[in-house]
């Protein structure tokens, strides 16, 4: 593993001063979550400060405790990792943030990136490797796995416009047209052309087939 891109040192509270640097762990899995606190509570120089188990929770406890560095799983109910970090950024802005996932698809990587996130990690890595990133996003570098990086650059950017996007994610689990109108507070024939539109720019038949497509390249 490696990171790229250092920021200069870390300006929270661990930062050249010999304390532990201060960690907020957020994943709706419990099993996985409390097993990783229990793990990285036996480096010496890291601290879990709060867990959380939904976005909300996330938001929530990282504006108590304000952590030097948050780590949040992608996908959490409520708000996905990313959100969470839009959100640690404007009200935390000191905590450095850093996604782990067992869906890293390169749509999901561009996101990440563009909310500020330093780190992006599969849950394949180690306890121990998982430490060593913690220190590294906290001492102000970046890390991305790097075969994440490289399915990233070779997916491209996604074609979609940000309206597209939104109508093809309440397409992907079936929703009629009427419904998805209704919730996008859009007419039917309107919401059929941006589908249709979608669906060309990503050369499927239809709807559900470029809803498919455009989740698995991490585009919704």
């Amino acid at each position: 593993m490696r990171s790229t891109e250092s920021e200069g040192s870390g300006e929270g509270s661990g930062a050249g001063s010999g304390a532990p640097v201060r960690v907020l762990l957020a994943d709706d899995e419990h099993l996985i979550r409390g097993a990783l606190a229990a793990l990285l509570a036996l480096e010496d120089d890291l601290v879990i400060v709060a867990e959380a188990a939904s976005g909300p929770e996330a938001l929530a406890m990282g504006r108590a405790h304000r952590p030097d560095v948050a780590v949040l799983d992608l996908q959490m109910p409520g708000a996905d990792g990313v959100r969470v970090a839009t959100g640690l950024r404007e009200s935390v802005p000191e905590c450095r943030t850093m996604i782990v996932t067992s869906h890293g698809r390169p749509g999901h990587l561009k996101r990440a990136l563009a909310a500020g996130v330093r780190g992006f990690v599969p849950k394949t890595a180690s306890a121990q490797q998982l430490a060593e990133i913690i220190r590294t996003v906290f001492r102000g570098s970046r890390y991305v796995d790097p075969e994440l990086a490289a399915d990233a650059i070779s997916a491209g950017d996604s074609p979609l416009s940000a309206r597209e996007a939104e109508l093809l994610e309440l397409a992907a689990d079936g929703a009629p047209i009427s419904e998805i109108a209704d919730k996008a507070s859009l007419t039917q024939g309107t919401v059929r052309n941006y589908l249709s539109a979608a669906a060309a720019k990503i050369g499927a038949g239809n709807r559900h087939a470029a809803a498919h497509l455009a989740r698995e390249r991490g585009w919704i």
